[in-house]
């Protein structure tokens, strides 16, 4: 893998001089609320901050989402990137092939292999995916709120709405999800 700064060369949707702009004005934002959203994974968790950071702001390069958004939007765009990484993350590890959700024990241990925090992460996305469908900005706050880890102030600041409307979206969102995830 060659040592190439995020937005160096990435893509043709996004020019050079617009991610050179762009990086160091939002890379700690970045790092900061990836740093959030690593520290509420399960133990044993692989992926880094930087890689998680880097891995979005590539994922963001080759799709073009970063072009002419603005800090709020943006955010949103890395929020939205960074839970597809994290929900990929989870199929993969979900596969058969590499282990389909089976914990690593202490062979010292007899507990059996149980299910994985991957599965909350799965049914929570597909879930989500339904709240999208029916109610999309209320649906982005929550990928701000649960993926990314911004606060109730941060968040509504991103989407340009009222403190007071985010949290009226926030308690009807997790009251909706909350249904959904129950009927599983």
């Amino acid at each position: 893998m060659s040592e190439r700064a995020p937005g160096q060369g990435v893509s043709p949707n996004l020019n050079s001089s617009a991610a050179s702009a762009l990086l160091p004005a939002v890379y700690e934002e970045l790092r900061r609320l990836a740093a959030h959203k690593l520290a509420n994974e399960a133990p044993g968790q692989t992926l880094q901050t930087t890689a998680l950071v880097h891995e979005a702001w590539l994922r963001l390069a080759r799709d073009g989402d970063s072009q002419g958004q603005t800090g709020g939007h943006f955010l949103a765009a890395a929020a939205d990137a960074m839970r597809h990484i994290l929900i990929d993350r989870a199929r993969r590890k979900n596969r058969a092939r590499h282990g389909k959700g089976l914990q690593r024990v202490n062979l010292d241990q007899v507990d059996l292999a149980s299910a994985t925090d991957d599965d909350t992460l799965l049914r929570v996305d597909e879930a989500l995916t339904k709240f999208a469908a029916e109610e999309p900005d209320k649906a982005q706050l929550v990928k701000l709120r649960y993926f990314v880890g911004l606060s109730i102030p941060e968040a509504a600041s991103a989407m340009g709405i009222s403190e007071s409307t985010a949290k009226r979206a926030w308690a009807y969102a997790r009251a909706w999800l909350y249904d959904e995830l129950k009927k599983d």
